[in-house]
């Protein structure tokens, strides 16, 4: 690894470390998921990688894709709402409740 690439970590880290750092936020409708790339050192290296990402979920057919570069901290990477994926019920769940007696 250059000394180049080995200080622009350590910045990198830095900034993440603050929640300074810029990251590209896309969330999907199908599947129902929102996706963090980063961290980058700013918004214009984080809007020249967006197309990159973007051009990636849409390979996988990915639905509804929406992309913005905003600065924040995220936790999870892959965040998946696991409750659209739910299968829908055709039936009723029915309580049993005041039919033993």
């Amino acid at each position: 690894m250059a000394l180049l690439d080995i200080v622009r970590d350590i910045f990198k880290g830095f900034f993440q470390g603050l929640g300074t750092a810029w990251w590209v936020e896309i969330t999907t409708a199908e599947p129902r998921c929102t996706y963090y790339f980063g961290p980058f050192q700013s918004s214009a290296e984080a809007e020249a990688h967006k197309p990159g990402y973007v051009e990636d979920l849409e390979s996988e057919r990915a639905q509804g894709i929406q992309a913005a570069v905003k600065r924040c901290n995220p936790d999870v990477l892959t965040v998946f709402d696991e409750m659209a994926e739910l299968p829908e019920r055709s039936t009723p769940v029915r309580s049993l409740s005041g039919q033993f007696h």
